[in-house]
Formats: C-alpha cells, structure tokens, sequence
C-alpha cells in the first residue's frame, strides 16, 4: 500500500508510479495520487497544459483524489482495456478513481480528445479534492476563461472544458473540496478542441462512451494470438503500443514524454515525442507476429508518405505527420524532473545518419509479406530505394542505434542491420518485380557486408562481435544477431556474442547496460537499458537455452510498474524506472522476447521448467 499526500506535496512521483491514460492521438500521465502532470494537446508533440511532471507546480495540473492523506489499496487497469482504477481508504470509506480516454470518436458529434474521470466512494462519505490548473506551454500560460453550463478555457485556437455531475463551481488552480456519497459518484468530462468547435459531452453520456470503448478495447485484444506464452503481460504491452500510435497518421511515438532523465540531476534529457522508423517497425513486427496486421497496414501507409521528400534517404526520425523534426532547444526556467535539466523540445538526432534503421524498415517489409500480404507498388520501390541506399553507402561511418553524439564509427550493429536490409529487400524481390542488374547489386553488397563483418567485427579472443570495428567494447544490440538468419543461430559465434555480452555488459540481476556505462562522450552516467534484457530472453532463446529464457522473462516482469508498464532505463541499485515513460522500445522488446519463446517451443525446444508457468511470471500485470 502507498502512502498518498493531498495536493502532491512530498518529494517528487517516481516516473514508474504513473499511469498512461490514451486516446490514440494524444496521451497523458496521471501519478497514483489522482493528478494529471503531464498531458500534451491537441496531440502526443503538442504543447503541454498539464506540465508540472517537468515544469514544477506553475506548470498545471488537474487532480482528483483524495483530500486527506490516504493509503493507496490498489490501482490496475481493467482486464484487457485502456480503462485505469485507483482506489484508496480514507477514514471508513473507500474512494474509487476510474479514468479513461475515449478513442473512438469516428462517426460521432464527438472532441477529437475527451478524458473521463469518476469518483466515486463505498462504505461512507468520502472527502474528494478536485485540482483544475491547466497552464499552456514554455510559459505557463492561464487561459482566458468562459463559465456556462461547462468551464471553458481559451489559448486562441485551443480551448478545454471541463464539465461535472454534479455541478461544482470549479476556479482554475483554486483546490476545491467535495463530499462523495456512496451510490453518488462524481464525473468530470474534459474536452479538448483545437481549431474546431469545442463540443460538450453530457457526463452521463460520456460515461457511456467509456464503457463503449472498453468493449472495442476487449474486442481488439481479442485477436492477439491465444498459444503466445505470459500472454497477458503480451497483451498489455500491445495495448500501450497502440496507445502510442497517432491514429491520423498510423505513426508510433516512442514516448509519450520528454525530458525525463536517464540519470537523474544529469543531462540526458531528450525529447522522445517523435517517430523513429527503428522503433516503430520493430513494433509493427511485434504486432504482426502476435496475429495483428491493420497496424503493420497503417506504419507502411505512414512510412510511405512521411519519407517521400527524402527518399531514398530514410531519415532517423519523423513528426507524427511526417515532417521534420523541430530543432533541438531547451525551455528555459523548467526546473525538470527531480532537477534534471536541460528540459528539451525537439530532437537533434534527426540529421543522423543511422543505416540500421533500414533494416529494421525492410525487415518489417518482409514480414508483411510473408505473413500472406503483397507490397502496394509505390511501397515496393520506397523499398527499393532504401536497399539501393544501403548498397551505396554501407561502407560509411554512422551515428549507430544508440545515436551518439559524436564522431561516426564502423559499428558492426550497423553494418549487420545493412546486410538484413539487402537480404530482406532480395527475398521480397522474389515475388515482387526486381531488375536483375539491381538484384545483382544488392547480392554482390550483402556477401561483401557478411565478409567484412565478419573479419573486421569479431574478436575471436573474446569470441564476440564487437561494438565497432577494432574496438574492445562490446554492444548489447547485437543480441538480436539469432533472429535475422546471418548465420545459425546456435553457432559458436552466436553463442560467444550472447555470452561475451551477458557477462561484460551485466548491471546486475536480469539487466543490462547497452554499452559500457560512459562511453558515447557524454558527462555522466545512465541506468540499465531495458529493451537489450528482453533481446537477452530472445537470444537465449534462439541460441538453445530456453530454461534460461523462460527464467530470465520472469524476473523482468517482476521489474515492470505496478501497472505493467517499463521505461526507456532502470536504475540497477534501487529498480527505479528512468527515461521517458512508457517506452514504446522496450513494451516491443517484450513482445518480441515472449514471441521467441513461443517460436522456440514450437521447435521442441527445453520445456518450461516446473514453477514458473507460462502467462504468469514473477509479478502478473494487474487487470
């Protein structure tokens, strides 16, 4: 049980205890004593108007909970739907918070975005405190407001409304008081319009969309595949994933959040609001392989028109509607989280050269075809020309997965994701149309990629593949070396490489560092990178050690939020969620972690071990 204090005083909300609440276009942060610090509109890049998680209590925020110190019972997310429950005990009562976003808005005289939030108590009265404090952006600022049968407020073409049943006589950033009576729930219905009319949603009414809603969720949950193992903690993390995709588009954000750290009161601080093409298909693989195709459907939609301007470069990131990237700058007079400063906007890794990104891109290509679908033509020679690019510029330096900021290097992670994307672009091209002197082309660069990484990328003391080409340093990517079929995956290199990193690069327990702390060139140091143990599960899966696997998987699901969610970074010392939150990365990491078990059980691979039964591991996902 967690202590909850009345108006968030006390040290700051570990990043682990919010909850995502999310609507497909834009999402929010609400800490597990009812308050919604860090909410962004009309869209995931938007400006916040809820910021205190980063910009302090001038910043906004909008609280429900409740009004005297109380203990938290519990909080999970009802089973397979977007919909999070609080409840905590106040004297002899209870006081439940239930609290969702509507997503299906289509069809209907509905906000683009509408969040509904119901108290109510059981036992006896309840005292409730209702916090409204929205603050629109760098500056914080108030709106202008309007009072009718809703709260309105302004900033030009962006306007909110906040209604309530029953009525309460709300004054932005002035706490205010309210008794719940059992059977007598409280609804506030927040509304968000920006450049359209602000339409108001009767409470009543909204309550009925949640429910609505809950039951699309469930129907969508539906078709994830049955025979995944912990499914369950599979299906939460495929529903934050599409919590994460901007619906108008079909982009995948990789975080709803900026800024927050990866080592706190240090500097890596970056914003994550944005689409990298490597994240993203990464997770349209996930979604394929566990039976849900409409979102592979939808990235390769968005992919094809977010890079026709740049094509056949593919750029590191994207805007979720496919624009450049804003530049990097940092909001001035933002304390930050826990005092982690600089808070950014932007992002200035989009001028990378990244050459792995390529192959995540076709591998999901491949992916869709062999799951029975054929490449629209224009898709086809989008593909096309990222092999081309690939064959023309291999054998160049790159910023690599971990975009340091830095000098480019020969990083074998790279030149690895180089040789998938000829080899995936070649094995589409033999049921697509492909020039034989291209297809020429693009073979004579894949054995020319395997060749050199395969000389200038192996220690063969340490017997691993390395960082980058004559370096000692080794890299955690290289985990996922078992599934792209450059060699066999119980090789004795394969092998070597998956040892050399669990034990060179261990940060203790089941966690691992992405390369040895300290060394991209910047002050510092930052946590466990969560998204290269769940690859650890797949490769020792892969390479014949599924006991280990099964075993590994578990223990990071104990390290999951209480709501099943992960960041970006661990702390090893304490477990403490780091980076933004949730990671889209590491909820795909999972995903494909449980989908290699799966494979490799297929394959009469070693049996679970007794104790440990797949779908629950060491801590089940609530719900």
């Amino acid at each position: 049980m967690a202590k909850v204090h009345p108006a968030g005083l006390g040290p700051p909300v570990p990043i682990g205890d919010y909850g995502l609440l999310g609507d497909t276009r834009t999402a929010l942060l609400v800490s597990g004593d009812g308050a919604v610090d860090w909410f962004c509109a009309p869209a995931f890049d938007g400006e916040p108007v809820f910021g205190r998680l980063l910009g302090g209590p001038a910043a906004g925020t909008f609280r429900a909970g409740p009004a005297l110190p109380a203990q938290r019972l519990s909080r999970r997310y009802l089973r397979h739907c977007a919909t999070l429950e609080t409840v905590w005990a106040v004297g002899e009562g209870r006081l439940v918070l239930t609290e969702a976003m509507v997503a299906e808005v289509a069809g209907q005289l509905l906000p683009a975005t509408l969040l509904v939030r119901r108290l109510s108590a059981e036992g006896a009265p309840v005292r409730a405190v209702i916090e409204f404090d929205p603050r629109l952006g760098e500056h914080h600022r108030r709106p202008r407001i309007r009072r009718g049968r809703e709260l309105v407020c302004e900033w030009g073409p962006l306007a909110l409304s906040l209604g309530c049943d029953p009525q309460l006589d709300l004054e932005p950033g002035r706490p205010a008081e309210v008794t719940v009576e059992p059977g007598r729930p409280l609804v506030l219905v927040l509304a968000v319009a920006c450049g359209e009319p602000l339409v108001h949603v009767d409470p009543a009414a909204a309550w009925a969309l949640v429910e609505a809603d809950e039951a699309l969720w469930r129907a969508w949950t539906s078709g994830i595949d049955p025979d995944i193992p912990f499914r369950e903690e599979v299906v939460r993390s495929l529903l934050t994933l599409r919590l994460l995709t901007y619906a108008p588009s079909g982009a995948p954000v990789a975080a709803p959040t900026t800024s927050l750290p990866e080592h706190p009161g240090g500097l890596r601080n970056w914003d994550y609001r944005y689409a990298w093409p490597r994240d993203a298909s990464i997770g349209v693989g996930a979604f394929l392989a566990a039976g849900m195709d409409g979102e592979a459907r939808s990235f390769l939609g968005w992919l094809l028109h977010a890079s026709r301007l740049q094509r056949p470069r593919l750029p590191a990131l994207l805007t979720l509607t496919g624009g450049h990237v804003p530049r990097e700058r940092e909001l001035q007079g933002w304390p930050g989280y826990a005092g982690s400063v600089p808070v950014r906007v932007g992002n200035g890794a989009a001028a990378q050269h990244q050459l792995d990104s390529y192959g995540w891109v076709l591998d999901a290509a491949w992916a869709f075809v062999q799951d029975g679908h054929r490449l629209y033509s224009e898709t086809w020679r989008a593909m096309r020309g990222f092999a081309d690019q690939v064959a023309r510029r291999w054998q160049e330096p790159d910023a690599g997965i971990w975009e340091i900021r830095g000098d480019a290097d020969h990083h074998v992670h790279s030149k690895l994701m180089g040789w998938l994307a000829l080899d995936r672009a070649l094995r589409i091209g033999q049921s697509h149309r492909l020039g034989g002197r291209r297809q020429r082309r693009w073979q004579a660069a894949r054995e020319a990629i395997a060749a050199e990484v395969r000389s200038r990328g192996f220690d063969p003391v340490r017997r691993s593949y390395t960082r980058s080409y004559g370096s000692a340093d080794l890299d955690a990517a290289l985990l996922i070396l078992p599934a792209l079929g450059f060699e066999e995956a119980g090789s004795s290199r394969m092998r070597g490489t998956v040892d050399a990193v669990r034990r060179e690069l261990s940060a203790g327990g089941p966690l691992l560092y992405r390369y040895p702390p300290g060394r991209d060139g910047l002050p510092g140091t930052e946590g466990a990178f969560l998204p290269c143990s769940f690859w650890l599960v797949a490769a020792l899966a892969r390479t014949g050690r599924r006991a280990e696997a099964v075993d590994l998987f578990g223990e990071l699901l104990g390290r999951a939020s209480e709501l099943g969610l992960y960041g970006e970074e661990m702390d090893p010392a304490t477990g403490t969620q780091l980076g933004n939150f949730p990671q889209a990365l590491t909820h795909a990491a999972l995903v494909q972690a449980a989908l290699a078990l799966r494979e490799t059980r297929r394959e009469g691979a070693v049996p679970v071990p007794a104790g440990v039964p797949e779908g629950q591991g060491a801590q089940a996902c609530p719900g």
